[in-house]
């Protein structure tokens, strides 16, 4: 994961970003514009996606669909005759993680192709791994509970939050802002590293925080784990 350097009262500290060449792969080879179109149907159906990259040597043409390939008169013509319904869509390798999830769901694709600023391919991410990805860097398996707030979006402080939590000698390890339709509420969602939650939770209530749910886990991380991997053999199929 890459870092970068900031600097508090003279301090240097390391804070890590998640960006799209972190995760990019080159398992799964692009299409180029002199394949057919039945060689990418065949491609897909073996990666199980039904998005492909299609690559002029190494620059990005773009994004071709199952759709636009079975919709082509001739299966035998190269995907560079079939006119791409996703010819934008692509991210640079110093893009966000979450920029990456905002398009992947927008156009709801199975794989994104990643470029260097030369528009050079030089990977994809697949649904899989972008979970996997977030899973393993969003302290999700790691063991403790989750407190979720219902605050007012324009009058709440994280720093009080973290200072309610920190005071009961647990610390904050993640935290998941979800807003409410049509409303000024947000919920926040606090992965919190301790399991015994009562003493974080009687604090918030004194504070008068409107409490909306908490989950305690077991310090046996198993069952976790074992829905995690289900969770990724789902996507694989």
């Amino acid at each position: 994961m890459a870092t970068i350097g900031t600097r508090i009262n003279g301090i240097l500290y390391k804070i890590k970003i998640m960006i799209a060449k972190e995760i990019a792969s080159d398992e799964i080879l692009p299409l180029k514009i002199t394949d057919t179109c039945t060689f990418g149907l065949n491609s897909m159906e073996e990666n199980r996606v039904v998005h492909m990259p299609v690559v002029n040597e190494r620059e990005l043409i773009g994004v071709v669909t199952e759709f636009d390939l079975i919709n082509h008169t001739d299966l035998n013509e190269p995907v560079g005759n079939v006119k791409l319904s996703l010819p934008h869509a692509f991210i640079s390798q110093d893009q966000h993680i979450f920029d990456v999830m905002k398009m992947m769901t927008e156009l709801k694709l199975t794989l994104l192709p990643v470029v260097d600023e030369r528009n050079l391919y030089i990977g994809v991410i697949t649904l899989p791994a972008l979970v996997k990805y977030i899973t393993m860097n969003a302290s999700i398996l790691n063991p403790g509970g989750l407190i979720v707030l219902e605050v007012a979006e324009n009058n709440y402080s994280m720093a009080e939050i973290s200072q309610i939590v920190e005071s009961n000698n647990a610390r904050i390890i993640g935290a998941f802002f979800t807003t409410h339709p049509d409303s000024t509420l947000i919920n926040i969602t606090l992965k919190i590293n301790d399991i015994d939650l009562n003493p974080v939770i009687q604090t918030f209530e004194r504070y008068n925080y409107t409490i909306k749910a908490t989950f305690a886990e077991k310090d046996d991380m198993d069952e976790l784990k074992e829905r995690y991997d289900a969770l990724m053999n789902y996507l694989s199929i």
